[in-house]
């Protein structure tokens, strides 16, 4: 766990960083996030990389470290390359719309169903059965593409469903004849 939180994380040139005593501010070409850490942490900026320390060597600092440290590599990356997460529909007739900020996805029920895009998050449909989630902050992305599996996600016999792009499904055999 402290193995991470002791690696300085490097930072590029078009990246900007403002501490204050319980917050990280990162501001890039993509925007701006903020952290607040806990206490116990705490954060500096010398020469180009950024250090995250802790007060005691309990075992709980020590996670907070590596967390806090993982949380803003995450940043910083988000700020420069972003996230993105990709989600392929698979059925006869199942496909995705988007109507402004507004997800249609018909997915075999009576009715579409209509999923409101957070305003970080952007969604891009590249054909009608595959989605892809983009966005700065890597936990908004990951929530998103979630809840957009959760509403129907892969069935076992057939294989049917919302699922990430490259996720096997794990296939069961149906009945037999007798």
């Amino acid at each position: 766990m402290s193995r991470i939180g002791r690696m300085p994380i490097a930072l590029p040139k078009e990246v900007k960083v403002l501490c204050d005593s319980s917050r990280v501010e990162v501001t890039g070409p993509k925007g701006l996030l903020a952290y607040s850490f806990p206490q116990g942490i705490s954060v500096s900026v010398d020469a180009g990389k950024i250090l995250v320390h802790r007060a005691n060597d309990q075992r709980t600092s020590k996670a907070l470290q590596g967390l806090t440290r993982s949380l803003i590599t995450n940043m910083v990356t988000g700020v420069t390359k972003g996230f993105e997460k990709k989600l392929e529909i698979v059925g006869v007739g199942f496909r995705a719309d988007l109507q402004g900020d507004t997800l249609k996805l018909t997915l075999g029920y009576s009715h579409p169903i209509l999923y409101p895009v957070p305003k970080e998050i952007k969604v891009e449909i590249e054909k009608q059965t595959l989605l892809t989630v983009k966005g700065i902050n890597k936990q908004q992305v990951g929530i998103v593409a979630a809840q957009l599996r959760s509403i129907k996600p892969p069935e076992p016999y057939k294989g049917k469903g919302i699922r990430y792009l490259g996720e096997r499904i794990r296939k069961k055999v149906g009945k037999t004849k007798a």
